[in-house]
């Protein structure tokens, strides 16, 4: 009888201390897992921020990209401004030696219409007559034109009406006299016809 309660007694210690081993490994593994979870946490968390990171230093370098593009366009447009600018200049600077030289002539042909002694005034108003067709030809070989208004409707675009008359033979807003010549130069108005308009 005393044999088989200590031998009962055993296996319950065994029992007992298998329990124990038991829980000890169970209390074990439940550490370890949430030691892993919190690894896991952080290697999840280092790699976004490592993404992030990435990310930033991307765009970071596309910016700076885009900022340098932009300087070189501004730099550009500053030199192509004064490049034109410059040629603008040399390009009026060309025209008016240009029109300088085509007049020339004309100031020889005044000098010596001015130093030429002479008592004949038919001869001396046939000289001033050449000298201004010369005039005009030079001013219609760089471009400048006579408004025409003979028998035309009055335009604003053209015309600057002065007066208005009456003329019942002809329709309203007709020319009906030129009081001074208007010019274009190329297409261009430069001096707009003073007129009179009719107005019955």
């Amino acid at each position: 009888m005393k044999k088989k309660d200590e031998q009962k007694m055993e296996e319950m210690k065994q029992e007992i201390n298998e329990a124990e081993a038991a829980a000890e490994d169970a209390a074990e593994g439940s550490e370890e897992e949430p030691a892993d979870e919190a690894e896991a946490e952080d290697t999840a968390a280092q790699e976004e921020i490592e993404a992030l990171k990435s990310q930033v230093e991307k765009l970071t370098s596309d910016l700076q990209e885009k900022k340098d593009r932009l300087l070189r366009l501004q730099a550009d447009f500053d030199n192509f401004r004064r490049r034109s600018a410059k040629e603008r200049e040399e390009i009026a600077s060309v025209v008016t030696q240009n029109f300088c030289k085509d007049m020339l002539p004309l100031l020889d042909n005044f000098e010596r219409a001015m130093a030429a002694e002479t008592k004949d005034a038919a001869a001396f108003q046939k000289g001033v007559e050449m000298i201004f067709t010369q005039f005009q030809e030079i001013l219609k070989k760089n471009g400048l034109e006579h408004i025409e208004v003979e028998g035309k409707k009055f335009d604003p675009n053209f015309h600057q009406a002065v007066m208005r008359v009456e003329d019942p033979d002809k329709e309203d807003d007709t020319v009906a006299q030129e009081l001074q010549k208007g010019y274009m130069v190329k297409g261009r108005v430069i001096r707009p016809s003073m007129v009179q308009v009719v107005s019955n």
